[in-house]
């Protein structure tokens, strides 16, 4: 029987609503991050979870918390998909850092495997914590998950399963709540769904 993994991305936080690079800080979501979370589980409500894997981080885990308290589902945490530490360049509001280091930035976007940010966490401890996950992830009985985390965490789930390699990381994109699903069939993952937003935009 395939496996069908949701990956969502956390509700809008205070320093998403700010413009702050977050990284490995944390701050609460916004009334507007909270209803994201709710339009979210409601979409989930049937797609059978059984079991809902969130990020330790406040702004994953509230996202996940309401997601299960309203599809009654298990919740437990992972420290291995905590989001990626950008280091010295965090807390700061993210298009001021755009605009004082354009190179560092634009060359980080394009090929964050061979160009990373000053003093970011290091990108193959990066790869091998988030691989650890997807390793015990489909090993687990049950067939129907929901992972809530961070935009660089699913990103790199992303360009794991695919095979599309860490220098792809900035080329997908998740939005707040963005769902995205992809299906194990015991040999290889497919990508059904990227950043589906329906829950919010009707």
């Amino acid at each position: 029987m395939n496996k069908y993994i949701y990956l969502v991305r956390h509700a809008q936080s205070e320093f998403n609503e700010k413009g702050i690079f977050q990284g490995r800080l944390d701050s609460d979501l916004t009334p507007l991050g909270f209803v994201q979370a709710r339009l979210c589980a409601e979409f989930l409500k049937d797609k059978g979870i059984e079991l809902i894997i969130s990020s330790p981080q406040r702004r994953a885990y509230k996202t996940a918390q309401t997601i299960s308290d309203i599809l009654q589902a298990p919740l437990k945490t992972d420290e291995r998909i905590r989001e990626m530490s950008f280091g010295n360049f965090e807390g700061k509001p993210f298009w001021s850092l755009v605009e004082e280091n354009r190179e560092v930035f634009s060359n980080w976007l394009k090929d964050p495997l061979n160009n990373p940010l000053p003093t970011q966490e290091d990108m193959e401890a990066f790869r091998n914590r988030v691989q650890s996950f997807l390793e015990d992830l489909i090993n687990l009985s049950q067939k129907r998950l929901c992972v809530v985390a961070h935009g660089g965490t699913l990103h790199a789930i992303i360009c794991l399963t695919l095979g599309l390699g860490l220098s792809n990381l900035w080329n997908v994109h998740m939005d707040n709540t963005g769902i995205s699903l992809l299906e194990f069939n015991g040999t290889e993952f497919h990508l059904r769904l990227l950043n589906s937003l329906c829950h919010i935009t009707l």
